[in-house]
């Protein structure tokens, strides 16, 4: 394929080794980060392929207009905001980058897991404070504890890959997957998972399939469940489940990277009164989105979009 005069509209921010990359693989890269959706509209017609990250939703109104489009290419794991099946019925490719991000997800969250297990965000709070309270943040050891990864792609993988030296018991469900590929990973059918894991760490897609799945009567499924962890995406699990199991006892903390509304200034009354109450719960830790965000991954993304645009042939490197 002769893609020398392949023009990529990149319309998200970017590490700025992006354009070199494209470049040496032989693209004309066009960086408009400050790009409306709008305008996206308007000039999409003259472009080869495109590098979203989460601006742009590639609905089926914009591939209509993309006329000359060959590929879209998703800087980051989620898949969300594409029209994959239209993407698919026009021939467009796509390709995404979760071997960019998956390590600073899994690190993130450990961090999270021990954070809250050990007091560590409390404990420093007081300390600052003037506070000394030793009995009040005892900790708990990850030793021994079951830690069930649900979903077990790139990001529940790179988790149970840094589990591994924690002497706790690791068990996988994935629904699309029949076999794990790490020796302390125990591959358990969904039955099993619900009854025998104490800290869930949530890794699927958001998908008409995945929307609020864990949901109250979903969770309660879960017999020994202490700990909810999720780093995939805000709605696959209802904040208001979290805050009933957490009012009940059932659970001891919550660990939440994504939110159902990440636009916290904006939130409806009934949002705000779950955020509330999770924001003023010391058991519960927030983070803002950022658990794949590292300066490392920032560019690592890049180096793995560029690479798989080369290997499927869609790029001709000079």
């Amino acid at each position: 394929m002769n893609t020398a005069s392949q023009k990529i509209l990149i319309v998200d921010l970017m590490h700025q080794s992006i354009s070199k990359m494209l470049e040496d693989a032989g693209f004309i890269p066009d960086y408009r980060p400050d790009i409306t959706p709008q305008e996206v509209h308007e000039i999409i017609a003259e472009y080869d392929g495109i590098i979203v990250r989460s601006k742009l939703e590639m609905n089926k109104e914009l591939l209509d207009k993309a006329v000359n489009l060959k590929f879209v290419a998703r800087a980051g794991a989620g898949i969300d905001k594409v029209d994959y099946p239209y993407l698919t019925e026009k021939g467009i490719k796509l390709v995404n980058a979760p071997e960019g991000n998956r390590d600073a997800v899994g690190e993130h969250v450990i961090g999270m897991l021990l954070s809250l297990f050990h007091n560590l965000n409390r404990g420093n709070r007081e300390v600052k404070h003037g506070k000394w309270d030793r009995e009040g943040n005892r900790g708990m050891e990850l030793r021994g504890k079951t830690v069930g990864i649900f979903g077990y792609g790139f990001m529940g993988r790179s988790v149970a890959r840094k589990l591994q030296g924690f002497d706790c018991r690791v068990i996988a469900y994935d629904k699309y997957k029949s076999e794990v590929d790490l020796d302390w990973v125990e591959k358990v059918d969904l039955d099993t998972f619900f009854e025998e894991t104490e800290i869930l760490s949530i890794h699927v897609p958001l998908t008409s399939e995945t929307k609020f799945l864990f949901d109250l009567d979903y969770l309660k499924r879960f017999k020994n469940l202490r700990l909810i962890i999720n780093s995939s995406r805000g709605e696959v699990l209802k904040l208001s489940a979290v805050n009933a199991l957490l009012a009940d006892g059932t659970l001891i903390g919550a660990a939440l990277d994504v939110l159902e509304n990440e636009k916290i200034n904006k939130l409806s009354p009934e949002e705000q009164l779950e955020f509330d109450k999770l924001a003023n719960n010391l058991q519960v830790m927030l983070s803002p989105h950022v658990a794949g965000w590292t300066f490392e991954s920032y560019e690592r993304i890049n180096e793995v979009l560029v690479s798989k645009l080369v290997k499927e042939g869609l790029a001709q490197v000079r």
